[in-house]
């Protein structure tokens, strides 16, 4: 069993304790996360843009989130692994959403899905958890409605806007969704929201309120060379060293100072009789003799 699961998740958000998140989409990256004890992964399709290089998250197919849930999930032996649906593979109907969760859980091994939305996607929500699927949700700025918001904009400042993200977070919770993602969202509505459910809240650019945090693991590492958003604290910059890493390597085979003997295999090498047999058999002033078939 895992040290981390929808049970212990939830019994950390009653003790009071802070829950750990980072996005992820691959094998080594996972199994780095999984070491140091963070407790949740967040396979999202945010791996349109930071892996893929669209604009958005909206040509992420449900095949290309099965492929990188899969190699998270791999390497997961505590982390729980949470996997984005991507846009229009749940919108269309309980169904479709169903059917779509249940193939993304059985061929990725992840531990939950996740979909974006309100009250408008408590259907799906209800069909996913009925068939013993965990559920997270996601109210606030919704990365694939984003054009209906005009861009990625804060959401809840007016009193209007804040009513329907608080609305939108209980009738998730009423829905069945274990947990649900509060994402650009005022610090103080968020903690109000956070307050106000039982089940777990993980922020993003919504304050210190929420029970727990996520962040895209290239912005936080300082790999992502475009705009970095406002809530993204950068905790190495690790762009900068794989940057001098790759110019040093690029540089050294140049020049001819890599590979050295120390990173060859000469114990292993072919004899010098070997060699001169193969210099005699393949004399490149004498070509290979193509036979023709008759």
């Amino acid at each position: 069993m895992k040290q981390n699961t929808v049970a212990t998740l939830a019994a950390m958000k009653a003790r009071g304790e802070k829950i750990s998140q980072l996005t992820c989409y691959d094998y080594s990256t996972a199994r780095l996360m999984d070491e140091v004890g963070i407790n949740t992964i967040l396979v999202g399709d945010s791996l349109g843009m930071t892996m893929q290089g669209y604009p958005d998250t909206l040509p992420v197919t449900v095949d290309e989130m099965i492929i990188y849930g899969r190699s998270v999930a791999r390497a997961c032996k505590n982390t729980f692994v949470v996997l984005d649906m991507p846009f229009m593979s749940y919108q269309v109907s309980p169904e479709q959403a169903l059917t779509n969760a249940g193939r993304m859980m059985k061929e990725a091994m992840v531990d939950c899905v996740k979909l974006e939305g309100g009250k408008e996607v408590c259907p799906q929500i209800r069909a996913i958890t009925a068939a013993g699927i965990p559920v997270c949700a996601h109210v606030g700025m919704t990365p694939q409605s984003y054009h209906s918001y005009g861009g990625f904009k804060v959401q809840g400042k007016e009193e209007d806007s804040a009513r329907r993200v608080l609305e939108d977070a209980l009738a998730v919770q009423e829905a069945g969704a274990f947990a649900v993602v509060l994402e650009c969202v005022p610090p103080k509505l968020a903690a109000l929201i956070t307050k106000k459910l039982d089940i777990i809240t993980i922020g993003i650019g919504a304050g210190s309120g929420c029970d727990g945090q996520v962040l895209v693991f290239q912005d936080m590492l300082g790999i992502n060379g475009d705009h970095v958003p406002k809530f993204v604290k950068t905790f190495a910059q690790v762009g900068q060293i794989m940057k001098r890493a790759f110019q040093d390597y690029d540089s050294q085979v140049k020049d001819g100072s890599f590979p050295t003997a120390k990173e060859s295999y000469s114990k292993s090498d072919c004899s010098d009789a070997i060699l001169s047999r193969l210099d005699r058999e393949y004399n490149p002033e004498e070509p290979f003799k193509i036979c023709s078939v008759l």
